[in-house]
């Protein structure tokens, strides 16, 4: 990336970055309701705004749409856990057709059955995680959505050591998440990882979406 660009382009990543690891020590502070989503919110708000000013065409369009529903599912799940979850949804929508429509035309048969294992083991593991409990079937559904995304990831001509390992950061993150509200996980553990690898997730990804359109806008 030329040195201007860093110069011109860096505070957006240094602003999430400040607001995404200030937010892991502040998370259970007496804060305001409202400070404090608004504190998690800007994290991937700030990473929508990198992806707007440095991504280009239809695929950076639709990488800043997927941080920008990212932002909002981080402050609706802090309102509503089924409210976040459709956020989020949203965003794994948009970023399956981002990833679609960039497969890799050479898909070795290792790496296709890494992303069907990605796309299969999540639900299962989603459901085994929360079939006590009565919604059980929004969170199935939920993570097989969220494993179609990790698997197109993985597949896609984004590099797999970002982008596919922040989809899989992702998946982690969420069955966490599920496990804490099933009760099955400690939610002191819960609480330690999921905020740091789920941010990590979404910086790996859409740094690595960003920088691969700037040296190839478009696939093939």
């Amino acid at each position: 990336m030329p040195r201007r660009a860093l110069s011109e382009h860096r505070p957006y990543l240094l602003l999430s970055l400040l607001a995404g690891i200030s937010y892991f020590f502040v998370a259970d502070s007496a804060i305001g309701g409202a400070w404090l989503m608004v504190w998690k919110g800007a994290a991937v708000a700030f990473l929508a705004v990198y992806a707007t000013q440095r991504g280009r065409g239809l695929d950076g369009a639709l990488i800043a749409i997927v941080m920008a529903l990212g932002a909002l599912g981080d402050v609706a799940i802090e309102i509503d856990l089924i409210a976040g979850g459709a956020g989020f949804a949203l965003a794994h929508l948009v970023a399956i057709a981002l990833y679609l429509r960039n497969l890799r035309i050479k898909r070795p048969g290792s790496q296709n059955a890494a992303a069907l294992a990605l796309a299969v083991f999540a639900p299962l593991l989603a459901w085994l995680i929360t079939r006590n409990d009565p919604d059980w079937e929004i969170a199935t559904g939920y993570a097989a959505l969220l494993g179609l995304m990790a698997a197109t990831a993985w597949l896609s001509r984004f590099p797999r050591y970002r982008v596919g390992l922040g989809a899989v950061l992702f998946i982690v993150s969420d069955l966490l998440i599920l496990g804490g509200e099933a009760g099955g996980l400690d939610p002191a553990v819960a609480g330690w990882l999921i905020w740091p690898l789920y941010y990590a997730a979404q910086f790996l990804i859409v740094t690595g979406v960003v920088q691969t359109l700037r040296v190839k806008p478009t696939a093939g």
